[in-house]
């Protein structure tokens, strides 16, 4: 099987698995789900999905975050680890959408990408859900399907985004990433992989 065939594969498979993806971060509009991917950095969904709650109880726009401390914000959210950058993070961007966006969460790569703690994967996350921007967000789990899948090198996310935005139709982005995270969380584990029951690395001989 070829390149060209194997991209063909996957995006047949993961549309036939996944013909509806929900977003996993519980949000709802594009500064809840600013948050929301800011905190899902090195932790789990399901885990900011039982925090956000507590702290969106409390401040789910920035005027709101803002009349908390820095500390306030940082205990609600501990559980998600790294709470001191995050809520620094927090804190901080949402003092810049009030003073420079009307309290609005940017619609660009490069006003996001000036935030405090908000790097490129994190605001193709939001462009992609929050505005239909066509982006391809690219994290490690992505990253590592797309070496075992031999669709890119894998030497780092920049080129693995690169590499699948050139193999895949714009078009398809948004969702296909998504699909990849769905596919990988139930089929092409880090940990623990077991080949036969991965049909996507059984058909596509798979770097294992």
């Amino acid at each position: 099987m070829n390149k060209k065939e194997r991209v063909h594969y996957i995006a047949e498979k993961l549309e036939e698995l996944y013909p509806q993806v929900p977003i996993p971060l519980d949000h709802k509009d594009p500064y809840t789900l600013l948050i929301a991917v800011l905190l899902s950095a090195q932790c789990t969904d399901a885990r900011v999905n039982t925090i956000t709650p507590l702290l969106f109880e409390r401040a789910d726009n920035p005027r709101d975050m803002i009349k908390m401390s820095q500390e306030e914000i940082q205990d609600i959210i501990r559980p998600c680890g790294l709470s001191p950058m995050k809520s620094k993070g927090i804190y901080g961007l949402s003092h810049i959408l009030l003073d420079k966006h009307e309290g609005q969460v940017p619609q660009s790569f490069e006003d996001l990408e000036a935030l405090p703690a908000v790097g490129h994967k994190t605001a193709s996350v939001v462009m992609s859900q929050a505005f239909g921007f066509p982006a391809f967000p690219v994290d490690t789990h992505i990253q590592r399907l797309a070496y075992r899948w031999k669709l890119s090198s894998g030497k780092n996310v920049v080129q693995t985004e690169k590499d699948l935005k050139r193999l895949f139709p714009k078009e398809t982005w948004n969702k296909l990433h998504l699909q990849i995270i769905f596919y990988g969380r139930e089929f092409c584990m880090a940990r623990g992989h077991q080949i036969q029951n991965c049909e996507i690395c059984r058909t596509v001989g798979a770097r294992v």
